[in-house]
Formats: C-alpha cells, sequence, structure tokens
C-alpha cells in the first residue's frame, strides 16, 4: 500500500541519488556523498519527517519487507528501515538511547552514506590507521581487527579476525539536531547517543560501490564470530513507527 509521503520520498531520494550511482570514479563518489547529505537533511527535517513516519505506522509503503530489515543493532541502536530502494538507497530511521554501554565499536561501511540528527544528539569520533612505523611504535590505540560481512540467508553478522591494529583519533564531534553529516565508506568512525535522552538519526545508506565486508575495531581480545540478528515481527515494527512518531513529535 502506497501513501502520499512515501511516493514523495522516494521520487525525491531516486532523483537524487540514480545519476552519481551511475558513474563509478572518486568525483562520482564524492557528487554522490554530497547528494546523499542534501537529500537526507530534506527527508530529516521534522515537518517532513513527521508525516512519513504516521504515514508508514498505518501501513503505508511495505511494512511486512521491512520489519525483516528492522531490529536491534550490533552496535548499538535500535534500526528501523523505512524506504527499501533494493541495491540503490536505503532510508533508515535510527533510534540510539543514552548509557555508557551504548557506544559503537570503531567502523566503515560498505557504501557512502549521510545522516542528519532529527532529536537529542550523537557523538562521532573519526580515526585513521597509524602508519606502519607508528604502529611499531607504539602509538595511538590498539585494537582487534574484524571483518564484518553478512551471512546465511537471514544475514546475521559474521565477524571474522583480521589481527591487530592500531588507530590514530583524528575529529570528536557533537551534532545537534538539525546537524548531519557524510561519509564515504572506507571512514573509520565511531558515534553515541550525546544526550540525556534518546537520539533520533535519518540514515541514508546509498547502496553503491557496495564492499562485500566492513572492518570493525574493538578493544575487546575476543569477539562472538556470529551475532544472530532478531528482526521485528510487523506488528512490533508498526509499533515501533508509531513510538519513533511520538518522540520525533514531541515538544
Amino acid at each position: 500500500m502506497g501513501g502520499r509521503h512515501v511516493h514523495s520520498a522516494r521520487r525525491l531520494l531516486e532523483g537524487a541519488l540514480d545519476g552519481p550511482a551511475a558513474a563509478r570514479d572518486d568525483a562520482a563518489d564524492e557528487e554522490l556523498v554530497r547528494a546523499a547529505r542534501e537529500a537526507v537533511a530534506e527527508l530529516g527535517a521534522p515537518e517532513r519527517l513527521l508525516p512519513l513516519v504516521r504515514e508508514l505506522a498505518a501501513g503505508a509503503g511495505d511494512p511486512s519487507g521491512c520489519a525483516l530489515l528492522s531490529y536491534r543493532h550490533v552496535l548499538g541502536f535500535d534500526k528501523l528501515l523505512l524506504i527499501d530502494g533494493g541495491p540503490r538507497h536505503m532510508l533508515r530511521a535510527h533510534v540510539w538511547h543514552p548509557g555508557a554501554g551504548a557506544r559503537e565499536d570503531i567502523h566503515n561501511h560498505r557504501s557512502p552514506l549521510a545522516s542528519c540528527v532529527v532529536r537529542g544528539a550523537l557523538g562521532m569520533e573519526l580515526y585513521e590507521p597509524y602508519e606502519e612505523d607508528d604502529a611499531a611504535a607504539g602509538g595511538g590505540i590498539a585494537a582487534s581487527w574484524y571483518r564484518e560481512s553478512l551471512s546465511g540467508e537471514e544475514g546475521d553478522w559474521l565477524l571474522e579476525p583480521a589481527g591487530r591494529a592500531r588507530l590514530r583519533l583524528t575529529q570528536t564531534a557533537r551534532y545537534a539536531a538539525g546537524s548531519g553529516y557524510a561519509l564515504p565508506s572506507y571512514a573509520l568512525h565511531r558515534a553515541w547517543c550525546a544526550s540525556t535522552g534518546p537520539t533520533v538519526t535519518l540514515f541514508l545508506e546509498t547502496g553503491a560501490g557496495r564492499r562485500r565486508y566492513t572492518d570493525v575495531f574493538t578493544g575487546s581480545e575476543t569477539h562472538a564470530s556470529e551475532v544472530t540478528k532478531k528482526p521485528l515481527g510487523v506488528r512490533d515494527y508498526l509499533a515501533e513507527l508509531t513510538a519513533l512518531a511520538e518522540l520525533i513529535g514531541r515538544d
């Protein structure tokens, strides 16, 4: 079942992303990142996002398909798929919860992305690998390196050890409501809820130039080799969207 706001969001995403995604070079990647940031900023404005989420909570779009791809993410936030553009793009709402244990592992992504903060605030750190000589001298942050891919029909997270690494912190930022960011796929980062209440972000994954795996860096010496996804049922998915609309609409 469609809906006016769902159709409008789909048209915006297709118009903004399909052109840049068709080319595969550095200039096109930069254009795609810029286009994704502009699109997610427009869709993330509360006056546009709130009616979209309410329409989806009423059953518009593809609730059964989106529920299967909505879950508590292994990196520590609730992930609700709003619009499934197949391999081209996916628009999601992320709900981040406050607490010391809610900080992500350092990681990158399979494809370029953009995100904007709708409510609350998001903390962000950017990292880069130390050069070999600096790492040998013991500089930076020591971490266990894993390659994360998807396994099986359910797309569970498979984490394969890839060795040890040392990383350098390059930037720390705090994104308040109304602000956002965009990153190329290779950018190493981690994020967390930087407010006393839940933080809501709108997240756009472009799907272009998708890599088979992502890199995950953690301070832990051991990590479960496989983490099972627990997708939401349709009823729970619609209830989460209703709660999300209430959260977005609060004064």
